[in-house]
């Protein structure tokens, strides 16, 4: 009986074994990808929007607009009522889903692109015009001299080469504004509360600042503080939001 001769075994090149790993390595991401996609489609936090709910998101938008027309003729209601303090504090309190595409447009000329972000503003009459128009999505007042330093040394950030700088440290300060004779963090403090002369340049430096979500402190109420809702002028009672979102 002749002997079997042994077949030679299959040769498969080194290139084509990486590329079929590489290949298993991605199906196996992929694979992962497209679970975790739909984990989060499954989600609580994913919510598919009906017909209806567009039609009455439309609707409030348009509803805004008529009413941010009608704040601002009416100029002799109590948001105009101003204190001895020519500084203001503004935080955004609302978001975007009801609001119509001018009232985000104002609010964006406030630099409050987010909710929750805050800013110093002189109290003229070009700023409470507007503000007066965005009143249910803001809430203002009178910051005190403890709220400023607190702001400024816990949450104060500048703008330098377009790029976010915590103010850390006066060198940062004197390279932004050094040339206005600002040239710590208590000369910006000083600038701020007496509303100075450079006011406009150390705000225009100044960052928004980023607050944190009050618990219980904001119930969602479009009504005016004064009238027992969230937005609208607080007066000095800006200070204890202030201090609870700081």
């Amino acid at each position: 009986m002749a002997e079997e001769v042994p077949q030679p075994l299959n040769y498969i090149p080194e290139v084509i074994l990486k590329k079929r790993k590489n290949n298993e390595e991605w199906a196996i991401r992929r694979k992962l990808q497209l679970e975790q996609k739909v984990k989060r489609l499954k989600s609580d936090n994913f919510v598919i929007k009906k017909p209806e709910q567009f039609i009455r998101e439309y609707r409030d938008k348009e509803m805004d607009l008529v009413q941010m027309k009608q704040r601002g003729k009416n100029r002799s209601r109590r948001a105009f009522v101003t204190s001895d303090s020519s500084l203001l504090f503004v935080i955004r309190i609302g978001g975007k889903s009801d609001m119509h595409p001018r009232t985000r447009k104002l609010l964006y000329s406030l630099r409050l692109r987010k909710i929750f972000n805050g800013i110093f503003v002189k109290a003229d009459a070009r700023i409470l015009e507007i503000l007066q128009k965005v009143e249910p999505f803001v809430t203002y007042g009178y910051p005190n001299l403890k709220s400023i330093k607190d702001l400024i040394y816990k949450k104060g950030a500048g703008k330098i080469d377009n790029q976010r700088v915590p103010l850390t440290s006066n060198e940062v300060v004197e390279q932004a504004l050094g040339q206005n004779g600002i040239l710590c963090l208590e000369d910006v403090v000083t600038e701020i509360a007496n509303v100075g002369p450079h006011f406009k340049e150390v705000t225009s430096f100044l960052c928004p600042f980023a607050l944190t979500k009050p618990e219980k402190a904001l119930q969602g109420k479009k009504k005016r503080f004064l009238d027992g809702g969230d937005s609208g002028n607080r007066e000095d009672h800006i200070n204890e939001l202030v201090s609870k979102m700081n």
